[in-house]
This record gives structure tokens, C-alpha cells and sequence, in this order.
């Protein structure tokens, strides 16, 4: 049987009319993201005002293949970015002063800002030292307004940590993280329940969770630019284009995320990787560096007592052009032989130098990125069955 041409996409159908239903009985969450504005930088500044309105990153030595952690936004003006070169960082801003990591005073300021998130809700889902998803559908607190919430919050983290942090608030994590870069730095926004179709609609696809530069370039070369145009499509569409990933992809550029938040804060994955001053110069090089690693990675998942929840074996690769892949398969042990028929598999798609190794195990299959319902077409019946509640 012929398949449809895919362009121009045709209208959804409503054969997932019953799907919509369940998502529009769906209570409306109040979710906050909070994201604090170049946090390495902006302890950096803290503690050394005479920093303040200078370029600085905080990273690792030009010397040493270091790469740029996080800079503040006086370096981001000549095109500094997070995980740039060092080196390539002081060619765009010679000015640029670059202070090594303090994973300590971090790890302290970290502590203070989650003890204030949770001054407000048990439900905080800490994504990085610097970031968090917060459910405060059920608080107490600012009248049960999740803004107000929000902007008490960045005022007790300027107050009692001394930096700046970002927030979006919305029904759902997707929209949030979204919003909390709305109005960096200092700042938030707030998109409510019948925001989020037109929200939604007008952002680049490469905002979507899970797209990167690979996806997106193929999203674009199939003429989705932004979320509106990827609605044109149907589920199977972006299924025969995208595998699993295409039902999510029909969800997000609707604005649907029915993820919860999640305070239990689960590991998902054991690694270890090395950066090395000169390049690897072929797969046997590789080879004997991964021996090392495999070690180290014993160790790690040993002292995260992880051993019995092994799902996937992996290998990561970064060429000299700073080309990056990865190698995985289904494996319960970190197996050598596995591991080096994997490294074969990756540096046979480079064939060049290797700036890069790493080694790790994922301990549970990836979900779905959504547990969504990803199927609503209709997002005006949704908005109408859940009235703007106060965000």
C-alpha cells in the first residue's frame, strides 16, 4: 500500500478524540521553574563584587582543553557560551577572566536555595545546583498564587544567597522551563492555561524537549519551522519520520506535558568521561584509554550502589572537530568486550582524532520523555474545561 505523501501535511483526523477527553479531565497543575541567572558567575560576583560588570567565565584552563562551565552575561555579549572552548572562549573576549570551579561555595549556595523551595512545597524536583521544577498546586503560601510564590522565592534567594534567579510559571514543566527564560536575567513570566496554544504555537521547533540540532535540522528540511507548522501533522507522519519520538513531538508543539513533578530525584545514569590534552590519535589509542575508564566506572557504580539496576551499556565519543556521538546497547554489567565493540562502533563514524572518551550505564530505560497524553488535538477544549485558574 502507498504511503501519503508527508508534504503538504495533512488535517489531524480526531481518531484520539477519547485521549483528549482524559486530558481535559486532568486537574490543572501550578509549576514553577526557577533557574538561577550564570550561577557559577554569579557566586563568583558575590564574593568578589570587584568582578561585577567585567566578562567572566568559570571553567576550565585554555592549556588543558578546558571548556567554558557558565559565564555571566557581560561575556555572553562577545558570543561566550556554556561548553565552548576556553580558548576559543579568550579569542572572542581577550578581556575575558576565567576563575576555576568551586564545586564547594556551589554546592553550599545550592543547599540554601532548596531549603527555600521547600519552605513552600514537599514537591521540588531539583534538575541541576542551580535549577528546579516546583508543583505548588497545593500550597499555602501567597494565597495559593504560584507568581506570587515565585516572586517571594527570587527575592529570599537574592536576600539570603546574594545572586539572582529566573522563574516561569505554567500548568505544566515544558511551558515552565520554557518561561523561566522569558525575561532572564531577574525576571519571570507567566503563561496561563488558555495562553498556552497560541504560547506554544509561535516557538522555533528547537525549543521542543528533546530537539537537537540534528532533529531540528531535520524538522526544518521537512518544512516545520516553528510548533504552528509541526501541528499540520498527523501522528503517524511523525512517527514514520521520527519513531516513539514522533508522538511526543505531536504532544509538545501542542504545549501537552502531563509529567509530574518529581521529588524522589532518582538517578537515571552512571558515567565517567576524560577530556585529553592531546588527541587520541586512532581506535587503538582509544581502546587502551577505555580500559582506564571501565575502572573508574566500576568504582562509581559500585559507590552508587547501582549495579543490580544496569540497563544500557554506552560509549561516547568526541572527535578533534568536536563531532559528538554515542554507542549504546541493552546490557545488565559493565562488560569490556561490550564496551570495546561499542567504541569500534563510534569512532568508526568519525575516523579522526579523539578529543573526548567517556563510558557510563543507563539505569533504566529513558521514558518517554512525556507520560504525556499526547493526543489532544483540540487545545481551545481544553482552555475551555479548565478556566484560567490564578497562576
Amino acid at each position: 500500500m502507498q504511503r501519503q505523501a508527508l508534504w503538504p501535511p495533512q488535517p489531524y483526523n480526531g481518531s484520539c478524540l477519547s485521549y483528549c477527553r482524559l486530558i481535559v479531565n486532568a486537574p490543572v497543575r501550578k509549576i514553577i521553574h526557577c533557574d538561577c541567572d550564570c550561577f557559577y558567575a554569579a557566586v563568583e560576583m558575590r564574593d568578589d563584587p570587584s568582578l561585577r560588570g567585567k566578562p567572566l567565565a568559570v571553567g576550565g584552563r585554555p592549556d588543558q582543553r578546558g571548556v567554558v562551565a557558565t559565564c555571566n552575561y557581560e561575556a555572553r555579549k562577545f558570543g561566550v557560551r556554556s561548553a565552548m572552548a576556553t580558548s576559543q572562549a579568550l579569542q572572542r573576549c581577550p578581556d575575558l577572566i576565567v576563575m576555576p570551579p568551586a564545586m564547594d561555595k556551589y554546592r553550599a549556595a545550592s543547599r540554601q536555595i532548596l531549603s527555600i523551595y521547600r519552605d513552600y512545597t514537599d514537591l521540588v524536583e531539583p534538575l541541576s545546583l542551580d535549577e528546579a521544577y516546583l508543583d505548588v498546586t497545593d500550597s499555602p503560601h501567597c494565597q495559593n498564587s504560584a507568581t506570587l510564590i515565585a516572586q517571594e522565592i527570587r527575592a529570599r534567594i537574592a536576600d539570603t544567597v546574594g545572586i539572582t534567579a529566573s522563574a516561569g510559571i505554567a500548568p505544566n514543566k515544558f511551558v515552565a522551563k520554557i518561561a523561566s527564560d522569558w525575561n532572564k536575567p531577574n525576571g519571570q513570566f507567566v503563561v496561563r492555561p488558555h495562553e498556552i496554544d497560541a504560547f506554544v504555537a509561535a516557538l522555533p521547533v528547537d525549543k521542543l524537549f528533546g530537539v537537537g540540532k540534528v532533529t531540528a535540522a531535520k524538522l526544518k528540511k521537512l518544512g516545520a519551522f516553528t510548533c504552528a507548522d509541526l501541528r499540520r501533522w498527523t501522528i503517524p507522519e511523525l512517527q514514520h519520520h521520527f519513531g516513539k519520538f514522533g508522538g511526543n513531538l505531536y504532544g509538545l508543539c501542542r504545549g501537552i506535558d502531563r509529567r509530574q513533578v518529581n521529588a524522589s530525584q532518582e538517578r537515571k545514569s552512571v558515567s565517567v568521561e576524560e577530556t585529553y590534552v592531546t588527541d587520541l590519535p586512532d581506535l587503538a589509542a582509544c581502546q587502551h584509554e577505555l580500559a582506564d575508564l571501565i575502572v573508574k566506572l566500576e568504582q562509581r557504580i559500585r559507590r552508587a550502589n547501582a549495579e543490580r539496576h544496569t540497563h544500557k551499556l554506552f560509549v561516547k565519543i568526541r572527535f578533534a572537530n568536536f563531532q559528538r556521538t554515542t554507542a549504546e546497547c541493552v546490557s545488565h554489567s559493565v562488560d569490556a568486550a561490550v564496551c570495546a565493540t561499542l567504541l569500534d562502533t563510534a569512532w568508526q563514524r568519525g575516523r579522526r582524532p579523539v578529543r573526548l572518551l567517556g563510558v557510563g550505564v543507563r539505569l533504566t530505560e529513558e521514558e518517554d520523555v512525556m507520560q504525556l497524553g499526547l493526543f489532544a488535538d483540540d487545545m481551545a477544549e481544553l482552555a475551555e474545561a479548565a478556566p484560567a485558574a490564578q497562576l
